[in-house]
């Protein structure tokens, strides 16, 4: 399965939740690594000349390479995929909205066939190698990555300052490079009044908190985005370790909040979800926003046994296949906002039928 399969399918290997780490509540983990060629011009200062003889040595690496992750993984430049292409592969989670603007020879991408492993190329940096499985799984995504970069870094000279780290454009990436996150399903904190004073403790603990797609993206559906702010002067390990604990905090107070609604509010709960599962299962049109916060309560509703023979793989799956590039791609045509919705709401209901055990 290459690029274009990847495009094709709805599949990506974090929608697979079954039987991962606290995938009641932690949808999926991404660690990140910024890394930059020496005596090259960061990506936003590339022209042709130089943005072709970087891609070039990013390419010579890639094909050099003898390690079986790197071996696996396909190229693609965006001056190859249109704009709508990009737009899916935003939504799979694979590449920025910043990276799918650009149709530039010099960007591009490449990914293995689950989507998991994944390198942005002259993005915000020459490289951003990344790793995103289901559930609770940094030092996994860690481990993977690790092997990449070790990899990567046999025939590429990286550019690096003995007491600084690794340099990055953003100051705020110097040091480790690295960015871990996990995105986080919190419907019953999202009901506290503490929701707000939570999330405010984990800004103070060196961590941010975004929408589903990161930075400048609103949290729609009680679905966030949780991720370390510093880079420098923390180890690799100092940065999954303090997230892993953060999130298993979390992850123990939401269970918690929704363990003492239950007890505390049993019929408006259920009225909740089962008015959530009525309205996705009938719904002429549909909004995005709506969906993600139906799909919130429906996916309440499963984790806590109210609704049954869901699987947790079409509720992952929903949240990026009702998004507007997967709608377009899937009838192969421009929709506007009217049509978009009522493709929305006819794609919901058939996953929900066939994605019954």
């Amino acid at each position: 399965m290459g690029i274009n399969d990847l495009l094709n399918s709805n599949f990506v290997r974090w929608m697979d939740a079954e039987g991962s780490p606290e995938s009641d509540v932690v949808i999926s983990s991404r660690v990140r690594l910024a890394r930059n060629l020496r005596m090259v011009p960061f990506p936003h200062l590339l022209d042709n000349e130089t943005g072709k003889r970087c891609m070039q040595e990013i390419k010579n690496a890639w094909q050099k390479s003898t390690c079986k992750e790197l071996k696996e993984m396909d190229l693609i430049t965006f001056d190859q995929l249109s704009f709508l292409d990009r737009q899916v592969l935003v939504e799979k989670y694979l590449i920025s909205p910043d990276h799918a603007e650009s149709d530039s020879f010099f960007r591009g991408l490449l990914v293995n066939n689950g989507g998991d492993l994944a390198i942005m190329l002259n993005e915000e940096d020459h490289l951003r190698i990344q790793c995103v499985l289901p559930g609770l799984q940094l030092g996994e995504c860690y481990r993977k990555i690790q092997i990449i970069d070790d990899d990567l870094e046999k025939n590429l000279n990286f550019a690096f300052d003995e007491h600084r780290g690794y340099l990055t454009s953003c100051p705020t990436n110097v040091g480790t490079g690295m960015r871990a996150s996990v995105m986080l399903h919190l419907p019953a904190i999202s009901m506290t009044v503490q929701a707000k004073q939570i999330f405010q403790n984990i800004s103070q603990l060196g961590m941010t908190v975004r929408g589903l797609y990161g930075e400048g993206t609103e949290a729609v559906g009680n679905f966030f985005q949780l991720s370390n702010q510093i880079t420098l002067g923390q180890t690799e390990e100092d940065i999954i370790s303090n997230l892993t604990s953060i999130t298993m905090q979390i992850v123990l107070q939401e269970r918690h909040m929704r363990q003492k609604i239950k007890e505390q509010m049993q019929d408006q709960l259920e009225d909740r979800v089962r008015r959530a599962y009525g309205i996705l299962t009938n719904a002429k049109l549909i909004t995005s926003k709506e969906a993600l916060v139906l799909l919130s309560d429906l996916r309440l509703g499963v984790d806590m046994g109210i609704i049954k023979n869901i699987k947790p793989f079409t509720l992952n799956e929903l949240i990026v296949v009702i998004r507007s590039a997967h709608l377009q791609k899937k009838v192969g045509k421009e929709l506007d906002a009217v049509n978009r919705d009522l493709k929305r709401a006819e794609v919901i209901q058939e996953k929900l039928l066939f994605g019954k055990k």
